[in-house]
């Protein structure tokens, strides 16, 4: 299985970035995905999550409004559009894989190796 990340970058505050995480070896369509960031110092946090449909999608309170997940299950893909971003948006993302249902919590199955997403201000 590989679950496996990119978009990131430097980006001034109030740009946007576009993750994009690609997974193999599993059948995607029957997993819920999630993205997930871990800033220096602090403990790996839920950022947003996708059901495996794509119909339900939930948000971390902090970039609700700001944050979009999609999955394009044709492509084995998942995607986060980050607009507005601020400096605290500064961390590693990762995406992951979960059977079935979608997690608000650090409960899944499968996990990429993150990419680094940096916003100065």
């Amino acid at each position: 299985v590989q679950l496996v990340e990119s978009g990131g970058g430097l980006v001034q505050a109030g740009g946007s970035l576009r993750l994009s995480c690609a997974a193999s070896g599993i059948s995607f369509s029957w997993y819920a995905m999630g993205w997930f960031r871990q800033a220096p110092g602090k403990e790996r946090e839920f950022v947003a999550a996708i059901s495996r449909s794509g119909t339900n999608t939930y948000y971390a309170d902090s970039v609700k409004g700001r944050f979009t997940i999609s999955r394009d299950n044709a492509k084995n893909t998942v995607y986060l559009e980050m607009n507005s971003l601020k400096h605290e948006d500064t961390a590693d993302y990762y995406c992951a894989a979960k059977w079935l249902a979608a997690l608000t919590t650090l409960e899944y199955d499968y996990w990429g190796q993150g990419t680094q997403v940096t916003v100065s201000s």
